[in-house]
């Protein structure tokens, strides 16, 4: 996929050196001054961040009753033509993992740096509600929401999820499953399952701020894979500095304006977070980027 357009910035600010910091305090120090000079951050957030509140990935779910089920039955168009009460019992049961699950320490410090920026743009390829729940007011969903449902048929539009969708589904019946109420079509969940694209509407979103940010933060994701993988090099060939936090940096790209910050996002955000702004005023002027 080629990106051949430009937006020119407001505002860029100092790329890393290009030797890399020697030490994770370098690391650290070299990133949040690149923090305090943006004007427009650009947050992408992936797996990794949810995974530290026991938000268990969608393979790693796979287990005990659904350990049967190869996961194209159970998130799939087809797996839901085949058996769509199974696909909302799985779902059902994920959603109720998500409400058990609180925003760990990565949530809140993203949620704070959104609140110190002049701009900010939240992006995640995550399915639950933890961003929100620790306090940023808009994200744009690159995979959807276990949290919303939406017409099988293609009708427009989405609704809230029902919260007792797990004892109203009986095995092999779809009596309990809500009909959308223009067409009388079974309704799915709003989540991109395999096979889909992406919704063009999100991504176009993302790659226009990807375009015009001044940092690029990358967590808690491996960024291999695509379309949404090239989001952060995007920003990159846009002159943006681009910063990788995650516990590994296997198959990260690397490059002069591209900061690796080995380390858990639960450590690693809230250290960065006080070296960037203790003691600094916030200084948000516009509201975050709407959906």
């Amino acid at each position: 996929m080629a990106f051949s357009e430009s937006a020119p910035p407001k505002r860029r600010v100092a790329s890393p050196p290009p030797t890399d910091p020697l030490t994770r305090a370098e690391q650290l120090t070299v990133a949040a001054r690149a923090l305090r000079a943006a004007e427009h951050i650009c947050i992408f957030t992936g797996a990794g961040v949810s995974a530290e509140s026991g938000i268990p990935t969608f393979r790693d779910a796979l287990t005990g009753h659904w350990a049967r089920f190869a996961p194209e039955e159970l998130a799939s168009p087809q797996g839901f033509a085949d058996d769509p009460a199974r696909v909302w019992q799985w779902y059902a049961e994920r959603r109720a993992d998500v409400r058990r699950a609180l925003p760990n320490p990565a949530h809140t410090a993203l949620a704070a740096l959104a609140a110190r920026v002049s701009h900010c743009t939240v992006i995640t390829q995550n399915v639950d509600d933890l961003h929100e729940r620790a306090g940023t007011s808009a994200v744009l969903r690159l995979h959807g929401s276990l949290f919303h449902i939406r017409c099988s048929a293609g009708c427009a539009g989405r609704v809230p999820a029902p919260d007792d969708a797990a004892g109203d589904v009986p095995a092999g019946g779809v009596e309990g499953i809500p009909r959308c109420g223009s067409c009388g079509a079974l309704m799915r969940p709003d989540v991109v399952w395999f096979g889909e694209p992406l919704p063009m509407d999100a991504f176009e979103a993302a790659r226009s701020a990807a375009i015009a940010c001044d940092v690029f933060l990358s967590v808690g994701t491996s960024n291999m894979v695509e379309p949404a993988a090239s989001l952060p090099w995007i920003a990159a060939a846009h002159g943006a500095t681009v910063l990788v936090v995650n516990p590994t940096m296997a198959g990260q790209r690397s490059g002069p304006s591209i900061l690796p910050i080995e380390g858990p996002a639960g450590v690693m955000l809230p250290r960065l977070m006080a070296e960037a702004f203790v003691g600094r005023r916030v200084r948000r002027q516009d509201p975050p980027s709407p959906r």
